[in-house]
Order: structure tokens, then C-alpha cells, then sequence
């Protein structure tokens, strides 16, 4: 061989180095987001143990390669509206990917939406919502329905008509098909309350409901109207039934619609199009129009919006959860990014500014998980515990407020950290990114959230007592957590004389929850870093972005901050 040649084979080597992989992040997979999360854990082994094996076995699903590819497939293949079937008859059904329905039926398996009906143990509401925190780190767009399922089942059992759908809510066995509900071995739900005219206020429902019939229906007796309207939103609406409001003489109503009726065939339940959505790209949200359509009334005539607010505590306290999950699935992606990617010879996660960094968006995720799971331990008790009634009546929007406002913050610094190859939808960066501002305006924006706690208040100053007793005992402890309070009792008295300061009084009220639950249930190094930067007029308070936190936190205590919140492999 010439000398020329083998220089050309040297040459061409030594060209084919630079498409050697040695500094790319290894993906986040082969973890178990339950069993790894010190967090979870530990709140399991408080509140129900009972639930521990469930908890892990979908912790499980979460980290694995397989599952986290059906997340990305059911995103990239999006869902297909089919009008009319081949032969030209109406069927208003929806095609999804494959990768959606094996999400499904793995949701139903692990009993996302529904363990807190299924179970006679303690605290099932808590021990669901950590079950919906973890799907959350699986695929977003399958937790609409999931949340969605867990909230009707009240609405199912405060309807004797409705029994047959309560008891196939419980059901584990997903099944995509458009059979009777009495032939489904589990049921999917959907809400369409919200129409062009109004918006958020429920009170300017436009779509009218007609009495019908009244008759049998398995076996209870079931009053009949035909509804008239058009709803512009409506999320899942291949949904076996539909919870919706009308108005009756002028009244709002609520009714639930099912998809199939009793002798087998497809109510009128016409949908106009999908939502072309800026995220949540699995899921099919549409518009709907009501045209002759069947629906059995739930309750008084005129009391509808009554009915549907004893459903949003649970749809409102399962946005503050998925926004936790959706901020710590974001969080782990970020420290796995960084903490296999070198740069300047240390991981990028040594560098001590994302040491800061890291350390400060855990807080905040830790922060926003306990003050959620307060939520869902007070949610066990409605109907036995005066306190813990009161407390849910402003903690609960209030958590839903913060929670979801401050996930597209997270979601925003963990793409940061992960620079341009974050931005590419290979990563699921890209799909979170999209994702994290939904739950906000999902069942009422923040500004409904905050006017739903100023007039809790407002309307029954106990509320108000149960939310200082709830963190009275603390004070005294620290000196920051003490400040909190007071900021808290200003803001409060402030907010009830003038509206304009409801939101801000809101915040407060969910950082002095978010400060006790802390300070109850987390590290001395978690509390502190709190503490000294959330804390208005505090010293050495936060900056404008995270990893700012300022003098008040040193590096080997953002160490052991970002060490505590180290989940992925």
C-alpha cells in the first residue's frame, strides 16, 4: 500500500473524531420518581403507607424508557377529528395514536383517577393525589381525563340516576369504544362548561335545556331535557359522558351527557372541531354544539353552578398537584442534564452558579409539593374536620394559584439549563416548556383563583381563623417564618378592604402554607434557603430569576439542597 494512501485513511480518521458522542447528557430514565424522591416518599410513610407498593409500581412506569417513548409518540401523533364515518353518517369521534390509549389504560391500571373511591383506607384522597403527581411526570395530556374522572365521581354520587356511572368510574380496565355505559367494564368523563359569551363566568351560559321525559334508567329514574348551545371548550371529546351547564327558564342547570344512549345509539353530541393548542398536543380538546341533545339533569333546576363548584375542590386541588409533578419531572430533567454534561472540566451541575441554580428551583418544587399534599390531606377530612374544611376553602385555590403560576418559571430555567438541546422536541424539555401554563388557565386563571380566596374570606371569617391557626403553632421558631405570618395578616386585612390587592394577599397566603409545611416535614438547609428568600424585606432575598438567592445561602448548603432533590439515575 502507498504512503500516500494510508495518509488519506489517517486523514479521513482523524476527520471522523469530531462525530464522536463524549459529552452528551445521558437521558433521564431507569428511576423510579416515587421510591427516589426523598420528598414522596417520606409524605407516603406519613400520611398512608397503605400505598407505598402502588405508589412505587407507577414510579416505576414513570422513569422507564418505553413509557417515556409513548409520552413523545402520543405528542407527535396528534389526534384526529372523524366526523362522518365512510359511508357518510355522523359518528363525532376522535382518532388517537396508539401510544395514547397504552398510556390510558396504564393510568386506569394504576388507578390515577379513582383510588381515592376504590379504597376503604386512610387518607385515599392524599395517596391519589400522590399517584396523579407521579403520572404527571409520564405525559400531561392523558391527565386531563384521569383528573377530569377523579372530580365527576362526586357529581355521579350526589345523582341517584347517575349510580350506574359512579360505579363505573371505579372501574381499572380502560376500554376506547363507544358502548352503552352499562356494557363498559370503566368510564372516561369529560366537562364542557365554558361558551364564547362568557368565559369563566358560568352565569352567562347561553345553551338552554328543555324538559323531555322522565323514565327508567338502569334501574333509578332519570329526568330527561333536550339541551340547545354551543361550547367553546370542551376537552376530551371521545369522553363516554359529559358533565355540562344549560339554563332552564332562565336558570342555570346542570346535566350530564352521555355519549351513548340506552338503546345503543349516539346521542347528538356534535363536535364542530379540535383546538388547535399551543401544548397538551395529546389530548383533544374541541368545540361542541348541542342540538336536540339528551341529557339527564343532576340536581335542582337553578342550582347548577352550585352542583359543578362541589366538583372544582377536587379538579382545582388535582391542578395544584400536576403542577407540583409537571415542576419536579422539569427538575429532574434538569439535573440529569447537568449532572452528566461536563463543561469547563467539572459537570455542569458542579459549577457553583448552577449549584445555585438547582438548589433554588428544588426549594421551590418542595415547596409547591408539600403545600399541594397539604391540600389533599385536608381534602380526607371535608366531612369530619371543621378546621380542615375551612383551611381547604382558601388553601386550596390558593395552592392552585401558585402552583401552576410558578410551574412556567421552573419549566423556563429548566430549559435554561439545558441550553439549545432543551429546544429540540427529540427532548421532552420542549413538550414541558409548552405544557406548563395550561393548568393555570385550566378550571379558572389565577385571577379567578385569587377572587375565589378574597371572597371565601369574605364571606366566612372562620376561613380566615383556620388559615392562622393552621400556622400559628410554628411561630416563635424562626424569625423569617414570624415575618411571613405578619406579611400574611397584612395582606389579608389589606385584600378585604380593596380587591386590587387579592392577588398579591394570595401569594402570601400560599408562601406562609407553603413556609409551615417546610418547616413541619423538610430539611434545616430546605427551610432556611426558604425562608431567607422568599420572605419579603428578608436580607439577601431573592433576585429576579433563580439561582439569585443572594448572601443569606452558601454553596455547600445549595449542595446538600440540590443532593436532597436528586432523583434520576
Amino acid at each position: 500500500m502507498s504512503t500516500g494512501a494510508t495518509a488519506d485513511r489517517e486523514t479521513t480518521a482523524h476527520r471522523s473524531r469530531t462525530h464522536e458522542v463524549r459529552n452528551q447528557a445521558r437521558p433521564a430514565i431507569g428511576f423510579n420518581a416515587f421510591s427516589g424522591d426523598v420528598v414522596l416518599r417520606a409524605a407516603i410513610e406519613r400520611e398512608a403507607p397503605w400505598a407505598a407498593d402502588r405508589c412505587a409500581a407507577l414510579g416505576a412506569a414513570a422513569g422507564d424508557e418505553e413509557v417515556q417513548e409513548l409520552a413523545r409518540l402520543a405528542n407527535r401523533h396528534l389526534p384526529e377529528l372523524k366526523t362522518h364515518d365512510r359511508f357518510g353518517n355522523r359518528i363525532d369521534w376522535v382518532e388517537f395514536h396508539q401510544s395514547w390509549h397504552d398510556l390510558m389504560k396504564l393510568a386506569w391500571k394504576h388507578e390515577v383517577p379513582n383510588l381515592a373511591w376504590r379504597t376503604n383506607q386512610k387518607n385515599g384522597h392524599y395517596a391519589r393525589a400522590v399517584l396523579s403527581y407521579v403520572w404527571n411526570q409520564v405525559e400531561q395530556g392523558t391527565a386531563c381525563p384521569t383528573g377530569m374522572a377523579y372530580a365527576a365521581y362526586a357529581g355521579f354520587k350526589a345523582e341517584p340516576a347517575l349510580s350506574i356511572w359512579a360505579e363505573k368510574a371505579r372501574g381499572t380496565e380502560y376500554e376506547f369504544s363507544r358502548a352503552e355505559v352499562g356494557e363498559k367494564p370503566s368510564v372516561v368523563i369529560g366537562y364542557a362548561m365554558t361558551e364564547k359569551q362568557g368565559g369563566s363566568d358560568l352565569r352567562e351560559t347561553q345553551t338552554t335545556a328543555r324538559f323531555s321525559h322522565s323514565g327508567d334508567y338502569h334501574g333509578k329514574t332519570a329526568h330527561w331535557y333536550e339541551l340547545t348551545g354551543h361550547k367553546w371548550f370542551c376537552s376530551v371529546p371521545q369522553s363516554d359522558g359529559f358533565f355540562t351547564l344549560a339554563k332552564v327558564d332562565g336558570e342555570v342547570t346542570c346535566f350530564f351527557i352521555p355519549r351513548t344512549l340506552p338503546d345503543g345509539s349516539y346521542n347528538r353530541f356534535l363536535v364542530q372541531r379540535l383546538k388547535d393548542k399551543a401544548g397538551n398536543n395529546s389530548n383533544a380538546s374541541s368545540e361542541v354544539e348541542y342540538d336536540g341533545t339528551l341529557a339527564i339533569r343532576v340536581g335542582e333546576e337553578g342550582r347548577g353552578i352550585r352542583e359543578i363548584l362541589s366538583h372544582a375542590h377536587l379538579t382545582r386541588l388535582d391542578f395544584a398537584i400536576g403542577s407540583a409533578g409537571l415542576m419536579r419531572q422539569t427538575l429532574t430533567l434538569a439535573m440529569q442534564h447537568t449532572g452528566s454534561r461536563h463543561a469547563f472540566g467539572t459537570t455542569i451541575a458542579d459549577r457553583p452558579m448552577m449549584t445555585s441554580i438547582l438548589a433554588d428551583m428544588a426549594v421551590e418544587v418542595e415547596a409547591a409539593t408539600l403545600m399541594a399534599l397539604r391540600v389533599a390531606k385536608a381534602t380526607d377530612q371535608l366531612d369530619t374536620d371543621e378546621h380542615e374544611r375551612l383551611l381547604a376553602r382558601v388553601a386550596t385555590p390558593a395552592a392552585k394559584f401558585f402552583n401552576c403560576s410558578r410551574a412556567p418559571s421552573i419549566a423556563y430555567e429548566a430549559l435554561q439549563c439545558h441550553g439549545g438541546n432543551g429546544f429540540i422536541e427529540e427532548n421532552p424539555m420542549a413538550r414541558l416548556y409548552r405544557e406548563a401554563p395550561l393548568n393555570s388557565i385550566w378550571e379558572g386563571t389565577a385571577n379567578m383563583m385569587c377572587m375565589d380566596v378574597r371572597r371565601a374570606m369574605m364571606k366566612d371569617a372562620r376561613v380566615i381563623d383556620a388559615l392562622f391557626d393552621e400556622v400559628r403553632p410554628l411561630k416563635g421558631q424562626d424569625r423569617g417564618f414570624d415575618a411571613m405570618v405578619q406579611h400574611a395578616e397584612l395582606m389579608v386585612a389589606e385584600a378585604l378592604r380593596e380587591e386590587f390587592y387579592a392577588r398579591p394577599m394570595t401569594e402570601a397566603v400560599a408562601r406562609v402554607l407553603q413556609g409551615a409545611e417546610l418547616m413541619r416535614h423538610s430539611t434545616q438547609e430546605v427551610v432556611d434557603m426558604f425562608l431567607s428568600t422568599r420572605n419579603p424585606g428578608a436580607s439577601g432575598a431573592w433576585g429576579a430569576h433563580y439561582g439569585t438567592m443572594g448572601l443569606a445561602v452558601t454553596q455547600p448548603a445549595a449542595r446538600k439542597v440540590m443532593e436532597r432533590a436528586t432523583v434520576a439515575s
